[in-house]
């Protein structure tokens, strides 16, 4: 036995070799494998951390040792039910097909100088002629508050020096994480005395007070955004002209506001209030970098059952998402990983038209099954042994059933049925399965670490506006894209900061208490 335990051990390092081969077409970073931490239970489809653990992760279709239903009487017996899925195209015969071309290179669009600074970086996203918008809006907005309202003796027009330290200020809860920016003036263990000097609490309290993007309803809009519509866009542009993504990319929710200090000590008024967010935010993002590519805010249109908490799990809801998230991909071949609330049939087929694959996990429960054979989502009665799985082929596109400590289920027309890949747990050793299998894996824990990381970044301070909520969450996804592209840069090498390092710097600059731009 201890012999065979030591063979094992010596073939994992060529099973890990061999997978690392298998993904450098895919520039996926190398630091997916091994990386992870203790064994999750066998399940590959989870972080190792319990803040990762999405409905986007999914599990083993909420079924693990559970058999399929006994079938109805009179329901068609299984040759029957094969020969009504052979009609309906789905074939057990399985054939070979090429991966979607891919020739670009991925990568930031421009070279940073290596003394660029954070603010720099942060600029690419957030430019001087954004930030004199915000300045013009909030004066405007300032100025017909107190025609309407009064005259505000204490008020004096938002300069751009003090907008940005306006935002520095707010980007610093980023790094204290305390729950209130007005700890900084406090004196208590959150107080920054260099940073309360710039400027006076009550300065910062009225420019929060009349801050605004959009200062003004236009009569042709309708958008319930508007407030923070016009920003969004000119971070998009930022974002498509700045970096240009691997072939892999993956949509989900990401973790926003889920601080777990906070979660561990509020009282229960303070976190029903946390969860009455009327909104849902979604994102396209590189699965190699990391970088958010594109932003979807779906908005909770009321209550009803119209609303966000009716849609959060039905199937047109995420369809839309994600027809909006990859309405810029068409034409790339890009591949696209789903979780199991976006993936469906029809919707990967309308996007194979569009020359845009997916790979994606489904769940009987949260997923549109619609077209699928009923055969391959049920299953048998004796579960099979670890690593054996059950393909069944229409078109280009796979329907792959695979066994690991339960029953996963996944759709792909992005990868081959016939290539074989593994599974490496430090735990459990390789297990066979799939490319398309492999591939969902080592890319889901990419982001999931990607999330473990960097969702502690995002701004703490928590407005009840939800425009001025959509409006933070997008400046700290602006600072997490602006430190992933100084990370792939020159500036990088002269000075390794982490992201903590990094937003400090960016809110010393955005203060004026460091040079932008030091000489170096």
């Amino acid at each position: 036995m201890a012999e065979g335990g030591g063979g094992a051990r010596r073939r994992a390092p060529a099973l890990l070799e061999a997978a690392r081969a298998r993904y450098e077409s895919l520039h996926i970073s190398d630091d997916v494998f091994g990386e992870s931490g203790p064994d999750s239970g066998g399940n590959p489809f989870y972080s190792t951390s319990a803040a990762s653990r999405s409905s986007s992760a999914a599990s083993s279709d909420d079924e693990h040792e559970r058999p399929g239903p006994p079938p109805p009487p009179g329901a068609p017996d299984a040759q029957e039910s094969e020969e009504d899925e052979a009609g309906a195209g789905w074939s057990a015969t399985l054939r070979d097909r090429p991966p979607p071309r891919f020739e670009d290179t991925g990568g930031p669009t421009r070279k940073m100088p290596p003394g660029a600074s954070a603010m720099d970086f942060f600029q690419l996203f957030v430019p001087d002629n954004v930030l004199k918008n915000m300045v013009v809006q909030t004066n405007m907005y300032a100025k017909k508050f107190q025609e309407r309202f009064g005259s505000d003796g204490a008020w004096a027009e938002v300069t751009l020096t003090e907008m940005k330290a306006f935002l520095g200020y707010m980007i610093s809860t980023s790094i204290s994480h305390c729950e209130s920016v007005l700890s900084i003036w406090s004196g208590g263990f959150y107080s920054n005395r260099s940073l309360a000097l710039v400027m006076s609490q009550a300065r910062f309290e009225k420019i929060l007070k009349y801050f605004h993007v959009v200062a003004f309803r236009s009569s042709q809009t309708t958008h319930g955004l508007y407030k923070v519509q016009p920003f969004l866009d000119s971070l998009q542009n930022g974002f498509d002209s700045a970096f240009r993504p691997s072939q892999t990319q993956v949509l989900h929710e990401p973790l926003i506001d889920e601080d777990p200090v906070f979660i561990a000590t509020c009282t229960e008024r303070e976190l029903r209030k946390r969860k009455k967010r009327k909104f849902s935010l979604w994102v396209r993002q590189c699965s190699s970098t990391g970088f958010i590519i594109q932003i979807y805010v779906h908005l909770k249109e009321g209550g009803g059952p119209d609303g966000l908490d009716a849609l959060k799990n039905k199937p047109q809801l995420h369809g839309t998402v994600a027809r909006s998230l990859c309405r810029n991909a068409a034409g790339k071949n890009y591949i696209i990983f789903t979780g199991p609330s976006i993936t469906s049939l029809t919707l990967f087929e309308e996007l194979e038209k569009q020359e845009i694959y997916c790979c994606g996990l489904l769940s009987s429960r949260k997923s549109d099954c619609t077209g699928l054979p009923p055969s391959m989502l049920t299953n048998p009665a004796t579960p099979p042994a670890r690593g054996q799985h059950r393909i069944k082929m229409k078109g280009n596109m796979s329907l792959i059933c695979w066994y690991n400590k339960g029953h996963f289920r996944f759709l792909t027309n992005a990868y081959s049925p016939v290539q074989q890949g593994v599974i490496i747990k430090r735990r459990s050793g390789a297990t066979p399965c799939p490319l398309a299998v492999e591939a969902f894996a080592a890319h889901l824990s990419y982001i999931c670490k990607y999330d473990d990381k960097y969702s502690k970044y995002f701004i703490s301070h928590k407005p009840n506006k939800t425009w001025q909520q959509v409006f933070w969450f997008a400046v700290s996804i602006a600072v997490n894209n602006a430190y992933i592209l100084y990370k792939l840069s020159d500036a990088y090498h002269v000075k390794r900061y982490s992201r903590a390092q990094f937003g400090e710097r960016l809110v010393r600059e955005l203060l004026g208490l460091e040079e932008a731009s030091p000489a170096h």
